[in-house]
């Protein structure tokens, strides 16, 4: 009896533990991650900001300060509308300043760019300030005082650089300090919105983390006004463009849907209808005209898993190509194990999954972005090394 009970058990456990690894195996392939030990400096709050806002005619500076067990306060500074204002943001898990000067002057970038320049892309940051600087140090984009060291080359952010990370706020004013640094030094800095820079500019905050509620509240705003019609970085987000043309490659978050080729719509012309719609939400509707597909959130450049999740043939990919004389197109929005080339080297793929500041996890993450030096595609991995796609 005890010999059965016993090779009864044990048939179990290996089947358990089979069925488990089969389990855990396809959770890993299509993305799920086990979290693990979360740094509790990820909600520290002090020195928390900028967070600027117009009102009345001037510009408000909101910087959280204080501690849990003797409360918070908002400190708070007034300047003229013209004014040119030196800010700081705080990077709590090394104790670090990003130190920048904000103009209240907000222009909306080109949509399209001829230069030849080198062109670095990464997307889906997800407020990850560390690993993104990280990369950027290692592949000689900036350098470890956080100066720009790219000359004139490119630098594509190609959407969702907010939401699910501890450090949205130091994500933003770093890109918004090379921006200037890169201008500077005759290079660029393209902001490309996705959908969830989209999403907040909408109020839709639930990907976000739980510290901005109480952020939001301690500088007298809702959470949704952090990113409003009265935010400084609201009003900049909106500026940005959903697609450019860059040294003849489209820079778009999500995709270009084929249909999109049919439309008598100039690059331009599709930044502009997008922009007037961040901040309405849009869900499909059955007759869905031109301007209402390019902002649905199945169909629009900042939402399209087309290249991932439709059966597209080659034509159908090149279609949209076609139409704007772009030789290829790169995105993020649809995770990937690594950066890789897919449709004959018409699609480049470059959203993976990157370290999050605060929090560990397995399997372990790992960034990667794409460099195009003339004809060259290659996939740059973290420790500054790449490779020849």
């Amino acid at each position: 009896m005890f010999t059965i009970l016993k090779t009864n058990l044990k048939h179990f456990f290996i089947t358990f533990t089979i069925l488990f690894l089969m389990v855990a195996s396809f959770g890993i392939y299509h993305g799920a991650e086990a979290h693990l030990d979360e740094d509790r400096l990820a909600y520290k709050l002090d020195k928390e900001g900028p967070h600027i806002f117009f009102e009345n005619d001037a510009v408000v500076v909101n910087y959280v300060r204080g501690n849990k067990a003797e409360g918070f306060y908002n400190d708070k500074t007034i300047y003229p509308l013209d004014s040119e204002i030196s800010a700081k943001a705080h990077f709590t898990l090394e104790e670090q300043d990003i130190d920048f000067k904000v103009s209240t002057s907000i222009e909306i970038p080109p949509s399209t760019y001829e230069d030849n320049h080198a062109i670095l892309a990464i997307s889906d940051i997800e407020g990850g300030y560390k690993t993104f600087r990280d990369f950027l140090i290692a592949h000689g984009v900036i350098d470890e005082s956080l100066s720009w060291t790219f000359g004139k080359g490119h630098l594509v952010l190609v959407g969702d650089l907010v939401d699910r990370g501890n450090s949205v706020t130091q994500v933003l004013w770093f890109i918004y300090k090379m921006e200037q640094e890169a201008k500077k030094h005759g290079g660029n800095v393209h902001f490309i919105i996705g959908n969830h820079e989209i999403k907040n500019l909408q109020g839709n905050y639930y990907s976000a983390s739980e510290k901005y509620l109480y952020i939001a509240s301690i500088v007298g705003k809702n959470h949704s006004d952090l990113y409003g019609k009265n935010s400084f970085l609201g009003r900049w987000l909106v500026s940005k463009n959903s697609i450019e043309r860059i040294n003849g490659r489209l820079f778009v978050h999500g995709g270009i849907h084929p249909k999109i080729s049919e439309f008598n719509y100039t690059l331009e012309q599709i930044n502009q209808i997008v922009r007037n719609n961040y901040r309405k939400p849009y869900f499909t509707k059955p007759d869905s005209g031109n301007e209402e597909f390019l902002v649905s959130s199945k169909t629009g450049p900042s939402w399209y898993r087309g290249y991932f999740k439709d059966d597209l043939s080659q034509e159908e990919v090149e279609k949209g190509l076609d139409k704007f004389s772009a030789t290829a197109v790169v995105v993020g929005h649809t995770l990937q194990w690594s950066v890789k080339k897919l449709f004959q080297g018409k699609v480049y793929a470059i959203d993976v999954k990157h370290p999050n500041d605060y929090q560990s996890s397995f399997p372990p993450r790992s960034s990667e972005g794409l460099l195009i030096e003339a004809d060259n595609y290659y996939r740059l991995l973290d420790d500054g090394t790449k490779e020849l796609l």
